[in-house]
């Protein structure tokens, strides 16, 4: 067994109603006032004035940005860096899905240690701890909420870039199922997805180790029973919670092992197309999947059987079942098939294949991978 380390530096809150603990955060902190960072359709739809009439019960006054977008980019976190500094805020919530928590943790590493976000691109750039962010997340999907990475957007290079430091980890995270029961079915489709990636990818990483493996196959066996049915009864809680954790486990999971290909491919998806996150990772699985076998099939077997509808024992299993499974499962979830049916331009692939070869993915992905392999990859996704 080779070595490895882990660490959960943070505190985490999880149940039905748990929204309502942050009043006992912020009590046992002594904040004072709030920074909220969140998203205009959680604006629009009355959460994220819940949230602020929570924190105003429990004596802490609070101004919110509320201009996150999907994909969100180098200025938004730029605009809400300056909203913060003019509030006088003492801490950050993070309230929403992947994006505003991915704006949160880059505006806390701002504020601290100024400069600008491309300062901090790579991993082990931020020198110290940050302003105090509690992440509350409304989507089952990113598990960012544990995650010690921020992944934004630069529109000047058509790039998306990632800053990685424990210290951006939030040091609280508040986990309410009841939270994601109001997730329109194409997002709650798209996300779910992203998290059963996050698992699978690091459950097959060449960074993975035990504890990895435990928190990964934990989210796979919670999403993959669970995702169909939170799909079409969003009010159903105790597949709320499944969803909930499966993300959450997932999040530790690739904090520790990291991810792959299809991560390292679908952030220039996102970020020449816009296509969501999560749409992007689901379409590149199932070629991955593919390209991957022959490094990663000893594997295979239990990741099949946390989708499959009828479990199949290790005699009658064959790795390349799981890819045609996993279409399958894509199929009935109503996730698009193919990169041409969301946009993306072949012609763009050289230059996508070059921006995915920078990502730290590339090197702990299961299969050696070189440029020519990822043009092969997104042809085949075509």
């Amino acid at each position: 067994m080779k070595d490895f380390s882990f660490s959960i530096p943070q505190n985490v809150r999880f149940g039905l109603g748990a929204l309502k603990k942050l009043s006992e955060i912020t009590n046992e902190k002594n904040f004072k006032k709030a920074y909220v960072i969140s998203g205009p359709n959680l604006k629009k739809s009355g959460l994220v004035d819940i949230c602020e009439h929570i924190l105003f019960k429990s004596g802490v006054k609070s101004m919110s940005f509320t201009e996150t977008e999907g994909n969100p980019s180098v200025e938004t976190v730029e605009k809400a860096a300056e909203g913060f500094r003019l509030s006088g805020a003492d801490f950050i919530v993070a309230f929403g899905g992947g994006s505003p928590i991915d704006v949160a943790k880059a505006v806390a590493v701002l504020v601290t240690h100024g400069g600008k976000v491309a300062d901090y691109e790579g991993v082990g750039k931020v020198p110290g701890p940050v302003v105090p962010v509690i992440a509350i997340p409304t989507t089952a999907g990113t598990g960012s909420e544990v995650t010690a990475f921020s992944v934004i957007t630069d529109h000047s290079r058509n790039y998306k870039l990632t800053i990685g430091s424990n210290y951006l980890i939030p040091e609280y995270a508040i986990l309410d199922p009841e939270l994601i029961m109001s997730v329109p079915r194409g997002t709650a489709a798209a996300c779910g997805i992203d998290a059963f990636v996050h698992a699978l990818e690091a459950y097959i990483s060449k960074g993975s180790s035990p504890f990895s493996d435990m928190f990964a196959k934990k989210a796979l066996n919670l999403i993959g029973k669970n995702i169909k049915r939170y799909i079409e009864s969003r009010i159903d809680a105790n597949a709320c919670e499944a969803m909930m954790l499966g993300s959450l486990f997932a999040g530790i999971a690739f904090s520790h092992a990291r991810l792959g290909d299809v991560h390292a491919m679908s952030h220039p998806v996102s970020a020449y197309f816009n296509v969501p996150h999560g749409v992007a990772n689901a379409i590149l699985l199932p070629a991955v999947v593919d390209f991957n076998m022959e490094c990663a099939k000893d594997k295979y077997l239990y990741i099949y059987n946390c989708i499959a509808e009828t479990p199949v024992s290790e005699i009658s299993f064959s790795p390349d079942m799981l890819a045609a499974e996993i279409r399958i499962f894509e199929h009935e979830l109503g996730i698009p098939s193919s990169l041409s049916e969301v946009g993306v331009n072949s012609d763009l692939f050289a230059k996508m294949a070059d921006d995915a070869m920078k990502s730290g993915n590339i090197n702990v992905n299961p299969r050696y991978t070189s440029k020519a392999d990822l043009l092969m990859l997104y042809e085949a996704a075509y």
